[in-house]
């Protein structure tokens, strides 16, 4: 998950009941309908599950899988989010067919106008770069550093987000209201050690190139596209120098800096943040977050010093760069060009999704209640929040059950664990769309006015309440997340679906599925982020000095273990980042073992339960069969070594190999012998929650 006002993890798609509690199948039912929930068929018998676990479960199926081309992954989460894809083009499709009888003003009426205008690939390649024609005009017309600064204030205001960008947060200090969080913008590159690196100089060279090509795509010759494209560059290495890593972001404290407008204008002296704020209708008497002084501070500078000439080519360039999946032909197959060196795609995607995609960028709450009415067994919510009190109860007796932690420290922990707020499938409350207006055939018009509309809704909340039933994801989306600024642990429609969430399987596989992915969430309120917020999302030391250091002790364990891994054949160099990955391995193993503990307890309501075989397997031992397939993924190299330079998710292999060695119960449930690569034991073994 990533810190800062809102986090969340890459995760799964929608929608049938489960049947979860205590109450559980006869063998002979289950057995049954099991093939339907797990093929052991694709067990690679010639691994052995205590050498490499993941190699066991999914290696068969790796060497049988092709990545889509248009794709840099391919695994169950891929599967299932073009599930979800697939059903949302229907709904889209009929809505754009139902356009001239249904009422105009309607949610369904308007995703019906956006997908249609956004299929008409012939009218918006016939308009070229016209729809930036004006943005460029403006760039153009620069004469000054007040110009740049008008500039960016008047593109703020149109939702845009050059340089920084404005949005909205629970206060760290106080998470019963909303303020305003500035945050760095400026770089487009996966992180700042791609701009001096030595072994992402062809990438650099690369994006140069795709900045050089891009100016030359608005009628700039190629000579002068040349020197632009440098001057662009350049200010860009200018802001990264001042960017902070990944890893340094991920610390709550880089994320919070609460000041005036007088106090931010006292670090930017070259840019008012007075009208900043009016232009986007928010009052600048209201103290607002400006975290990463280090990089307003450059700001400032390059303000102060850089040439207008090359501020008008950054601007110029960033212009392009923002839009380029919204122009012509020439201009998304040049940005595609560049994403290769990133991804490894071969090709583009089909027009449909990025329709799908626009959508769901301008309105993806309103698709989202389209899509729980025609794909989500209202079922499934109710049998899901009964799976999730099972894991979260499992979760406190983990908390009571700690050894290492003192008395205090563990009564607060219990204390936030009672706070913790559980949302499944979609909110509450639907949001109003009447406000966008969404006119025929005008593609770009209609994406701009979006973006302008829903910066407006976000930034409305600064000042006001904070609403913990408020969703960030929508419920098509194939995901998870937790939220620290209001302790809730949030589960779209979308992921409650087979493999992770199935009424045909046995429990032992929903535990190992969405009640691993549910003891993920919540122990992210107790991994090295999550724990430094209280139960009401303020940012706040809970701890003893004593036990603090126990926890940090134990996770710079698992730091150093993940540090070791060299995901990618061939390039025995690149190794995982675990402080970049830290939270997101904490939760993966608090997850499992939480979900686990929570299966025992139906195990041992049942007498005899637990040494009931299907295809020959336990009841714990389908949970880690499970759980390893939910993580099933085939990723390309460029893509995998993106992730490991900015992802704070390690790569899914390790997310079961690496996972599994630190859990006892996988070595108790395959027999494995102390000491295999899929059993630590002793110093090597990390436990923490």
């Amino acid at each position: 998950m990533q810190i800062g006002r809102k986090r969340w993890i890459v995760l799964v798609a929608a929608g049938s009941a489960l049947a979860i509690g205590v109450a559980s199948c006869s063998s002979t039912e289950v057995a049954e309908r099991s093939n339907f929930a797990f093929d052991t068929s694709e067990l690679d018998l010639g691994i052995n599950p205590c050498d490499d676990f993941n190699g066991f479960v999914n290696g068969q199926w790796a060497a049988q899988t092709q990545i889509p081309s248009d794709q840099s992954s391919y695994g169950v989460i891929d599967q299932l989010r073009d599930e979800s894809l697939e059903i949302q083009r229907g709904i889209a499709d009929r809505a754009a067919a139902d356009l001239g009888s249904a009422d105009e003003n309607s949610d369904r009426a308007k995703i019906g106008l956006l997908f249609e205008s956004s299929m008409d690939e012939s009218s918006i390649d016939d308009a070229g770069f016209s729809p930036i024609a004006p943005e460029l005009d403006r760039v153009d017309s620069i004469q000054s550093p007040a110009d740049v600064a008008a500039f960016l204030r008047e593109d703020a205001a149109d939702g845009g987000s050059i340089l920084f960008g404005l949005s909205s947060g629970a206060d760290f200090q106080d998470a019963s209201r909303q303020i305003g969080y500035v945050s760095p913008t400026g770089i487009s590159l996966p992180s700042k050690n791609y701009y001096t690196d030595p072994q992402y100089a062809e990438i650099l060279d690369a994006y140069r190139n795709y900045l050089h090509s891009s100016l030359g795509l608005i009628g700039i010759d190629d000579a002068q596209a040349s020197v632009q494209a440098d001057q662009a560059l350049d200010l860009e290495k200018a802001l990264a120098a001042a960017s902070l890593s990944p890893e340094e972001a991920r610390d709550p404290g880089t994320q919070y800096n609460l000041v005036t407008v007088d106090e931010a204008n006292a670090t930017t002296p070259a840019f008012d943040w007075r009208p900043y704020f009016e232009e986007q209708n928010v009052s600048p008497d209201e103290a607002f977050s400006l975290a990463d002084t280090t990089y307003f501070t450059q700001v400032n500078q390059l303000l102060d010093q850089a040439p207008i000439d090359q501020w008008k080519s950054y601007l110029r360039a960033q212009v392009v760069n923002r839009s380029a999946d919204r122009l012509s032909k020439p201009f998304r197959d040049n940005k595609f060009e560049f994403n290769k060196q990133l991804t490894g795609n071969a090709e583009q995607s089909e027009r449909w999704k990025l329709a799908v995609g626009d959508v769901n960028s301008a309105m993806g709450e309103a698709m989202g209640r389209l899509y729980v009415e025609e794909a989500f067994d209202p079922a499934a919510k109710q049998s899901a929040e009964e799976l999730v009190q099972n894991v979260l109860d499992a979760l406190r007796v983990r908390i009571q059950n700690v050894d290492w932690m003192g008395p205090e420290t563990k009564q607060r922990a219990l204390d936030k664990w009672s706070q913790m707020v559980p949302k499944i499938g979609y909110p509450d409350n639907w949001r109003d769309w009447s406000g966008l207006q969404i006119n025929e055939g005008e593609y770009f018009a209609n994406l701009a006015a979006a973006d302008k509309f829903n910066h407006a809704y976000d930034l409305a909340k600064i000042g006001e309440p904070s609403n913990r039933s408020d969703w960030v994801m929508t419920p098509q989306t194939v995901n998870a997340y937790y939220s620290p600024n209001d302790n809730t642990i949030n589960f779209p429609a979308a992921i409650l679906q087979a493999p992770f969430f199935d009424p045909n399987a046995d429990d032992a596989l929903n535990y190992g599925g969405i009640g691993s992915v549910i003891g993920h969430e919540a122990t992210h309120a107790f991994d090295d982020q999550g724990s430094q917020f209280d139960g009401q999302g303020n940012h706040v030391n809970w701890w003893t000095p004593e036990d603090r250091a126990q926890f940090d002790s134990r996770t710079a364990k698992l730091v150093e273990q993940y540090d070791a891994y060299t995901p990618i054949p061939g390039m025995p160099d690149v190794h995982v980042n675990g402080e970049l990955t830290l939270g997101e391995n904490i939760a993966d193993l608090g997850g499992v073992n939480t979900s686990y503990d929570a299966l025992q307890t139906i195990l041992d309501s049942h007498p005899g339960a637990a040494v009931e075989e299907i295809d020959g397997y336990t009841p714990n031992q389908r949970f880690f069969l499970n759980y390893a397939r939910v993580w099933r993924d085939k990723t390309r190299d460029a893509a995998l070594l993106t992730q490991i330079n900015s992802d704070p998710h390690s790569p899914a292999p390790l997310r079961v190999s690496g996972v599994v060695a630190n859990v006892p119960g996988f070595a108790e449930a395959f027999g494995c012998p102390p000491g295999a690569p899929e059993a630590n034991v002793g110093d090597e073994l990390v436990a923490i929650w």
